[in-house]
C-alpha cells in the first residue's frame, strides 16, 4: 500500500471534512476521479474502497452522481442474457405445473 500525507490548513479540513473522516473524504475523492476520468475501473473502485459488490460500488457512483458507463455491447449481451435466463425459467415453471398435473391427476 501506498501512503500518502496532506498537509491542509485547519479550516479547510474542517470544511472538507464536515465532521466525517476526512482521510475517507479524500480517498473517495480520489476514487471518483480516477473512475470519472477512466483511469480506474468498477473493480479497481470495489477494492480502493473495500466493498464487496459491484452493488456497492454502484450505490456509491449514484449518491455521487457518477453512473456505471456501460457500452451498447455490454448492454446488448447483458439483454440477451437476461432474454435466455427468463425463457429457462419459464421452461421451469412449465415443468414444475406438468408435473403437478400430473401428481394430482
Amino acid at each position: 500500500m501506498t501512503h500518502i500525507d496532506l498537509q491542509l490548513p485547519e479550516d479547510i479540513a474542517r470544511d472538507l471534512g464536515q465532521g466525517q473522516d476526512l482521510a475517507r473524504v479524500a480517498l473517495e475523492a480520489v476514487a471518483l476521479e480516477g473512475y470519472r476520468s477512466g483511469k480506474l475501473t468498477e473493480a479497481q473502485l470495489c477494492r480502493l474502497l473495500g466493498y464487496d459488490t459491484r452493488m456497492d460500488v454502484d450505490a456509491f457512483l449514484k449518491q455521487h452522481g457518477v453512473y456505471l458507463e456501460c457500452s451498447l455491447e455490454e448492454i446488448e449481451r447483458e439483454s440477451v442474457l437476461g432474454d435466455q435466463l427468463w425463457q429457462k425459467r419459464q421452461n421451469e415453471l412449465a415443468r414444475e405445473a406438468d408435473q403437478r398435473r400430473r401428481s394430482t391427476g
